[in-house]
This record gives structure tokens, C-alpha cells and sequence, in this order.
């Protein structure tokens, strides 16, 4: 079994618990409860007959936010930089949030999400997605569970490939 380190990022209110606890519990809550620090669990999943042991770190605030200590970045093999889709401004500063993971985790597998598509209509989505200059790999919903399961299949498949 190959096991890999995940983290979870993005601005503060995107959904990166939501998709932690869609992923690791297959559950879902419309309360929202800040997260302070870290929250971090592990799931065994299938990926092409093969298990991988996902440790998920859910990490508080922004990416480059000076209270997000480095060290909970050090480790890992993928990176899910999560933003939301109805609020642009969790999207401004995307490429810069990238380039600033990718000097951190030069080797990782990163994956860009946009969650929370339940909330917008087809056109709405149409409409986010040309706005976006940088490339978004899968749009969500932890509410409804659309893509979740696809994103990790995704990533796993992508960290075993580079095992």
C-alpha cells in the first residue's frame, strides 16, 4: 500500500472541510465551523486496484498566510488548492497562491477546485469558468458529493503514477 500526504488550502469559507468531511466521512453540514490550526485524517481508497492511504490535511486560512505555519506544508506529495465558486474574490489571487505552493512543494501533484457548484446555475458556471485565467482540474460540490470522489480517485491516481 502506498501512502501519501494531502493537504487542503485556500482562502477561509471555500469548502476545504466540507470536501474533507464529503471525502473522509461522506458527510455534510451547512454549519460552518472555522478551523483553527489543522484537522487531519486518513482514508483508504481504491485507485486502479491499488490502495493508497490518503493522509488529508485540512489546513486554516490562506496559503500565504504568516499564522499557517510551513511545516504543515512540508511532507507533501499533493496539494488541492480549493476555492469558491460563487466568490470571486477567493480566485483573485490564485496564481500567486500557486507559484508560492509550488516554491514550497516543487514535486507535488497539485489540483485546483472550484466547490461549491451546487449554489450556480449552468450559466453561472459557464460565466465563472471563462473568468478564470488559471486552469481550474475539476469544479465540486460537497454538499451534493458531485466530483468528490472523482477529485481523489484523480489525485490518487496521479501520486501512484509518480510512486
Amino acid at each position: 500500500m502506498v501512502s501519501k500526504k494531502v493537504i487542503l488550502t485556500g482562502n477561509f469559507g471555500v469548502g476545504k472541510t466540507s470536501l474533507f468531511n464529503r471525502f473522509v466521512y461522506n458527510r455534510f453540514s451547512d454549519k460552518y465551523l472555522t478551523t483553527i490550526g489543522v484537522k487531519v485524517n486518513k482514508k483508504i481508497t481504491e485507485v486502479d486496484g491499488e490502495e493508497v492511504s490518503i493522509l488529508l490535511w485540512d489546513i486554516a486560512g490562506e496559503v500565504s498566510q504568516d499564522k499557517v505555519p510551513v511545516s504543515y506544508f512540508l511532507g507533501a506529495a499533493g496539494i488541492i488548492y480549493v476555492f469558491d465558486l460563487t466568490r470571486p474574490m477567493t480566485y483573485e489571487n490564485m496564481d500567486r497562491d500557486i507559484d508560492h505552493l509550488k516554491q514550497l512543494l516543487p514535486d507535488s501533484v497539485v489540483k485546483i477546485v472550484g466547490n461549491k457548484k451546487d449554489l450556480l446555475t449552468e450559466e453561472e458556471m459557464e460565466s465563472v469558468m471563462s473568468e478564470l485565467t488559471q486552469k481550474c482540474d475539476m469544479t465540486t460540490s460537497a454538499k451534493t458529493s458531485e466530483n468528490v470522489d472523482d477529485l481523489f480517485q484523480a489525485l490518487g491516481a496521479e501520486l501512484l503514477e509518480r510512486s
